[in-house]
């Protein structure tokens, strides 16, 4: 799987959290010579050839005569038809050179990621191609007749996003009474991923607030266009924090700044004043607003020449990150002054910092590279200061497609304006966006961020004259704290030497967009190392050159290094620098097959399952798990097998077009849901074979699924985020629903779990604006419930385990802090410990729950200011008695959906190798130190 043609998580093969298997690398020859070519994986057309000279077509329009030079080498492209299946995307003319991307369509169906560059020479009315570059899928055979409407799509991605976001922490949390759902859904039009054939889905941008956190939300959802199941999603938030901090993210076109009390006189440009938050003072491009009569932070000076349009910075600081997240909010103004002199409070705000800086980023593109604002076309630019998280500190930055967002900051960060990297990073983000727009998820994403980082970092040590050669020149965000020394307050380095074999980080899409954050440095230390050794001036201009001439929007870390050596042929690099910039990318262990190097400690039992959305189960010596074949166009089967590895595994589920998800075992039979247009089926089948039996049919879909004997317990999932306890007697009853003890229209039973007959779950409902839950369980054989606690006000139950002696359950004590303590009890609700605590350094922020009769097994993160591996999900296992704990295993990466099998031994999902494998051990690993 390739950075070209996977996308880790729910979609399997789109963009790659995994590493790229791609064709090996390599060097291409300076400029002209014969064609050198470049092959990509799992398509017919060439990812880079260059090396050539070649005519194209005189007179019309660039793009026409690039798809004609395609058209005239069917014979080394493979792409039939290029006028019909490549629309112009946009083209960027540099002196004489000519650069068109071309978006692939396939029967009239945008492809995911399928773009595709030529690069040209035009003069005196000649045209001349000097390379190309991109992906072209050329396997795509798939039907694009959707079988699923809008109105269910938009449904099952709002309802896949929810899942998502209630995945980590305690508790239901059932909305107020009189709340609206704080998540809705916008159908984008139909998208084929291109995996195998090709998967022909509905695109959903979900935006909202989560219902749990208030953190704003952004997720991109593919759904089956065939089965109705979200197959693909990610978050397109791009903030510069590590993940974990609050951010939003959207876009929607800001109204005419008329609305917002804009000059709209023409007045001339004026020279102000103002002081940084370092204490420097700085002159200031503003306008002088007639209607408001004071100076505003407005520079129309910088494009009066291009576009005319302005450089404005508008004052947030009464609003949160939920308020400006993809929109404009009405009455938004800038920042003004009665005198050209701004004072203290605008450089409080950081707003002299964000209007200053946002000058200085474009002044940088605009000399440096002849690049016209972030689109290159003279687009406004647009910065929004001081932000807060709903009244509180909001210590992060983000860039939402149309601005710049800076929060306020708190008692330690000052506000996020005041770092020009941060500033730079923010808006080059929108450069990106402009160019290659680098998909936000895996490699790709990972290098969206490092190219981010590089370039503002790059601005900020040439403002400043910092030596490349400094220890500190690498330091991103190490201005933005008031006590903390640089080093300590720098949220990333790009000094770190960090290199693939040693600190690649496997995570699913759920955990930083699949790593774009914690995996960017290995990308953006070797762009780096090549400043420090090619000089800025030189350096700069191949890393602009690679990202907006050569990369296209799925490329990972190996296609990333071939767009940078490639730029370097167009440029005419000598030996020296070329291997200068080999010997960077060496450095960083970016070499062909350098996945090989990660290790793990567990044994697997399913090699690239590919999805962190859909668990697996394991019980009475066997596993089950939901996987797509090799290319990933087949919708999901559930398969099983022995945990000891003995014999073959067995396709329990019918190959039949719908997706097959979910599933759990006791060992004698296997339940799993069923996606199928607007239909959820909950289906069971022995192991030893026969028919597939129908448990339950609803629209929206099923959780905590458990099976032993004939018995089922489930929780039925609502549309806005209710939800009902079912258990069934197979053969025996009709399903029986547990319905909440409250008459609340928005009260919910869920969580459960089953043992010896009985269920237990979670019974809530709102009481004096707080959520209260009860914990209880129920006798399947006779119906009767009994409460097994009574929780306070606002103390949140997660997922529930129920063994022969015990009920164990996750409990959240602050609805404001993600930690979980493991509490258990009797089956009467005597006998309360802590497992694990609640508060204090081994504190957990617990995501499942599963238990045997010798352990209790919990995945679960540690909190921490900034993620690193060790506060990735991981497996811990405790005694019952909580007296012995340790980590299942020691594996780099995320470690997600732990299920204790028997004994010590726990099935999970692993992302150590940018895969998602099923794998099993027998017992804990130990500390992990």
């Amino acid at each position: 799987m390739t950075g070209a043609a996977a996308l880790m998580g729910a979609a399997a093969l789109v963009v790659s959290a995994a590493p790229a298997n791609a064709a090996k690398a390599a060097d291409p020859p300076p400029a002209a010579g014969p064609a050198r070519v470049i092959p990509a994986p799992r398509t017919a057309t060439p990812a880079l050839v260059t090396g050539i000279r070649e005519p194209a077509a005189a007179g019309g329009s660039a793009a026409d005569a690039a798809r004609g030079h395609l058209a005239a080498k069917e014979g080394r492209y493979r792409i039939a038809d290029p006028g019909r299946n490549l629309r112009p995307v946009r083209t960027v003319e540099a002196g004489t050179t000519e650069t068109v991307r071309l978006q692939q369509r396939y029967k009239g169906v945008e492809v995911l990621g399928g773009q595709y560059v030529v690069r040209m020479e035009h003069r005196n009315g000649k045209r001349v191609v000097t390379g190309t570059s991109g992906k072209y899928f050329t396997g795509l055979t798939a039907d694009t007749t959707p079988e699923v409407d809008e109105e269910l799509a938009v449904d099952r991605a709002v309802e896949a996003t929810a899942t998502r976001l209630g995945a980590h922490g305690a508790g239901v949390r059932a909305p107020a009474e009189d709340a609206e759902y704080p998540l809705t859904g916008t159908a984008r039009g139909l998208v084929v991923l291109p995996r195998g054939e090709g998967v022909l889905t509905r695109h959903v941008t979900v935006r909202g607030t989560d219902p749990a956190t208030r953190q704003p939300v952004l997720q991109e959802v593919y759904v089956d266009a065939r089965t109705g199941y979200p197959v693909l999603q990610y978050s397109g938030i791009k903030t510069f924090g590590a993940p974990g901090a609050a951010a939003a993210g959207g876009a929607q076109a800001r109204p005419s700044r008329t609305a917002a009390g804009a000059d709209t006189g023409g007045r001339p440009a004026v020279e102000g004043t103002g002081t940084r938050l370092d204490g420097k003072g700085v002159g200031l491009q503003l306008s002088y607003d007639e209607q408001r009569k004071e100076y505003v932070m407005r520079d129309g000076t910088r494009m009066r020449d291009s576009s005319k349009k302005d450089i404005a910075t508008f004052d947030g600081h009464a609003l949160s990150v939920g308020d400006v997240s993809g929109t404009w909010p009405e009455g938004l103004k800038e920042f003004g002054s009665k005198t050209p002199a701004f004072g203290k409070e605008a450089t409080e705000a950081g707003a002299v910092d964000a209007h200053w800086a946002a000058g200085k980023v474009y002044d940088y593109y605009r000399a440096r590279h002849g690049r016209d604002s972030l689109n290159g076309r003279g687009g406004e630019l647009n910065s929004v200061v001081g932000v807060t998280f709903y009244g509180m500190p909001y210590v992060n930055a983000f860039w939402d497609g149309t601005k710049m967002v800076y929060g306020n900051g708190d008692a330690e960060y000052r506000p996020m304006s005041s770092g020009l990297d941060v500033v730079g990073h923010e808006m080059t983000h929108g450069v990106v966006e402009n160019s290659a727009n680098l998909v936000y998820a895996g490699q790709s994403g990972a290098m969206n961020e490092a190219i981010a980082d590089y370039f503002g970092n790059a601005i900020k040590v040439d403002t400043f004259g910092i030596p490349m050669d400094s220890p500190d020149s690498g330091l991103l965000g190490d201005t933005l704290c008031r006590t903390r020394s640089p080093r300590e307050c720098a949220i990333r380095d790009l000094n770190d030497g960090r290199t693939t074999s040693k600190s690649f980080l496997g995570v699913a899409f759920g955990t930083d967009n699949g790593g774009v954050h914690l995996n960017s440095t290995i990308f953006s230390g070797a762009l780096w190392d090549v400043r420090k050794d090619l000089g800025p001036v030189l350096a700069d201009k191949l890393v602009l050159k690679a990202l907006t001439e050569y990369m296209t929007p799925l490329d990972g870390f190996t296609e990333g290094r071939d767009a940078v050596l490639a730029a370097a042929g167009d440029l005419k690099l000598d030996a020296g620098q070329r291997r200068a910039v080999e010997r960077a990318f060496n450095g960083h262990g970016i070499v062909p097959g350098w996945e090989l190097a990660l290790g793990v400690d567990s044994d697997r039992l399913l090699g690239k399952v590919n999805t962190d959305a859909t668990r697996p189960g394991a019980g009475g010596g066997w596993w089950t798990a939901s996987t797509s074949n090799d290319d990933g166009t087949e919708a999901y089967s559930v398969w099983a097998g022995r945990i000891d590895g003995s014999g073959q595994s067995r396709l329990i589920s019918p190959n039949d077009g719908r997706n097959h998800v979910d599933p759990v075992t006791d060992g004698r039979t296997v339940v799993w849901t069923a996606y199928k247009g607007r239909t959820v089926e909950l289906l069971a089948r022995p192991l030893a074979g026969g028919p597939v039996k129908t448990l339950y049919t609803n629209r929206y879909r099923y959780s905590s699924v458990s099976v032993e004997g004939r018995t089922v317990a489930f929780q039925v999932n609502g549309r806005r985020g209710t939800s009902r306890v079912v258990y069934v007697r197979m053969g025996e009853t009709d399903p029986v629903v547990l319905e909440p003890g409250a008459s609340s229209r928005f009260a919910s039973t869920g969580r459960p779990s089953l043992k010896d007959g009985r269920v237990a779950f979670v019974d809530e409902h709102r009481e004096g604006g707080k959520a209260r839950q009860i914990l209880g369980l129920v006798d399947t054989a006779t119906g009767k419930r009994s409460v097994v606690q009574e929780l306070d006000p606002g103390h949140l139950v997660g997922r529930t385990a129920l063994t022969s002696r015990y009920v164990y359950w996750l409990a959240g004590e602050d609805p404001e802090s993600p930690r979980t303590a493991v509490r258990r009890s009797a089956l009467d609700g005597t006998g309360v410990i802590d497992v694990s605590p609640a508060k204090g350094k081994d504190a957990l922020n617990g995501i499942s729950l599963s238990a045997s009769e010798d352990a209790v097994t919990v995945t679960a993160e540690t909190p921490a200011a900034e993620p690193r591996n060790e506060t990735l999900a991981k497996i811990w296992q405790f005694t019952p008695d909580g007296t012995q704990r340790a980590r299942v295993s020691c594996n780099r990466g995320e470690q997600l959906w732990g299920v204790a099998e028997s004994g010590r031994r726990v099935v999970w999902l692993d992302a150590t190798t940018g895969y998602t494998d099923l794998v099993t051990r027998g017992r804990p690993a130990g500390t992990c130190g």
